[in-house]
């Protein structure tokens, strides 16, 4: 089925993402965009980000959208929360770099160069949008004392600056621009992304219902496979199921014994159904063996006792 955007008369392949502003915080910090509404053609959709250090795209998730980050200039520094391993998952890009952060799952942007432009590309051309700073402005503040016994003035004078959503943090009027400087030089000297050392033990998975996990299957160390191959000549198996057998044997032989027959070619259906089965008797029923003969067994007859004088007339008539 052709999409009825290709074939309109109107067609239009190109945009220019810097006509249209979604959101200014500043000269030097602001964010435009090309999505569904300036490209109807477009399948994706990307906010194209300029920011100056310090400045971060607030803590957010989105409900419909994975999104890609990819750096043009500067550094930036991507943090995302795995809802599955519970930790924060911490990137620190430089120009041609990408970052990937799933759909519904709550992440944020720090800048930390002096400038920063980077492009965040979307899967669907119009993405919604869960900011952080709704949710916490619009919580009230009595909720927040019954789950986490947060002291209710004590929040309501925190998120006192989120007067309306912010999207390039923080908000105007949060303090100087220097008072984040040692924050950010120290997110800087943090390790992240760190791998495993292949020397480490990893931590044991977690128990199954409280119950220990199964041990695992016995292993043989090398030299005890070798020493069976030398006695048995073959490689025994240890797999809990039995094996079918190879075509042909691969056992070998030597001198004083005879070479193996070559092995018989299994019968096909069509030979089967010609081939009259011997009838097979159930165990249970072993006690009527004498219902399925065709001569009479002596034994039999003769713990049945001599035949009636009735029976022997009838045959004589």
């Amino acid at each position: 089925m052709l999409d009825p955007v290709l074939t309109s008369p109107n067609l239009k392949l190109f945009a220019d993402s810097n006509d249209t502003l979604n959101y200014k915080r500043d000269a030097g910090n602001y964010i435009t965009q090309v999505f569904e509404n300036q490209m109807p053609a477009i399948a994706t959709g990307f906010f194209n980000v300029h920011m100056t250090k310090g400045i971060i795209i607030q803590p957010h998730w989105h409900t419909n959208v994975d999104e890609l980050v990819f750096v043009i200039s500067g550094e930036v520094l991507t943090s995302v929360f795995n809802p599955f391993t519970q930790k924060l998952m911490t990137y620190k890009l430089k120009p041609g770099q990408v970052s990937m952060l799933p759909k519904g799952w709550f992440h944020w942007i720090l800048t930390l160069s002096d400038k920063a432009h980077i492009l965040t590309i979307f899967d669907k051309p119009t993405p919604d949008i869960v900011y952080g700073s709704d949710f916490l402005r619009h919580i009230p503040k009595e909720i927040l004392h019954i789950a986490y016994c947060v002291n209710e003035e004590d929040y309501a004078k925190a998120v006192a600056p989120l007067k309306e959503t912010v999207i390039l943090g923080p908000p105007p009027g949060c303090g100087k621009r220097d008072d984040h400087a040692p924050y950010v030089e120290s997110i800087q000297r943090q390790p992240f992304d760190q791998p495993f050392p292949l020397n480490v033990q990893q931590p044991s998975p977690p128990s199954y219902y409280g119950y220990a996990p199964p041990p695992p299957y016995p292993s043989y160390p090398y030299n005890y496979h070798q020493a069976r191959m030398q006695q048995y000549g073959v490689s025994p198996s240890y797999s809990p199921y039995s094996q079918p057998p190879s075509y042909p044997p691969q056992a070998s032989f030597s001198p004083p014994y005879a070479q193996p027959a070559p092995y018989a070619q299994p019968v096909t259906y069509s030979q089967q159904a010609h081939q009259q089965s011997p009838f097979f008797q159930p165990q249970p029923f072993q006690q009527l063996q004498y219902l399925y003969k065709t001569s009479p067994d002596p034994e039999s007859v003769s713990s049945r006792g001599p035949e009636s004088d009735t029976e022997i007339g009838r045959e004589g008539q």
